[in-house]
């Protein structure tokens, strides 16, 4: 069952917390430091976009080298693979995939909900206002059926 991100963009207070932990996670791990998610704003609402790791990923689907996959409950980036084509940024709904150059290589990046985190996702934890939640398909049906009951 695929687990994501989501956010309330009632209590978001746009403060980017968020990103400053999903950076320096990443970086602690050698990872490329460039945050997974990117905080939207307008004038009455924010909240960070997010990957939903898509049962059916559309990005995994046109990526011509196979670097997109599913692995342990999310989709994933094998960098080795990626050529930088654009493709995936091109087919994700939710506009949560971008591509860096990385000195002489080409990165896709993405939420990969801090796989590398036993506690999960840094960008949860570290929301000072608890707008961010880590989900799954099947708890969401659960508590939907709960409240419609």
């Amino acid at each position: 069952m695929n687990r994501f991100v989501i956010a309330d963009s009632t209590v978001c207070i746009g403060c980017r917390t968020c990103e400053a932990a999903c950076s320096e996670t990443h970086r602690l791990h050698g990872l490329q430091s460039m945050p997974r998610l990117h905080v939207m704003r307008n004038e009455k609402e924010s909240a960070p976009q997010l990957c939903h790791h898509c049962e059916d990923a559309p990005c995994g689907n046109v990526c011509p080298t196979g670097a997109i996959s599913r692995e342990k409950g999310y989709v994933r980036v094998d960098q080795a693979r990626c050529i930088g084509c654009k493709s995936c940024m091109l087919a994700c709904p939710f506009g949560a995939m971008q591509v860096q150059q990385v000195g002489n290589d080409v990165q896709a990046l993405k939420c990969d909900l801090c796989a590398h985190r036993e506690s999960g996702p840094a960008c949860v934890e570290a929301c000072p206002t608890h707008a961010l939640s880590c989900v799954d398909l099947a708890r969401l049906r659960t508590e939907r059926l709960r409240n419609l009951a």
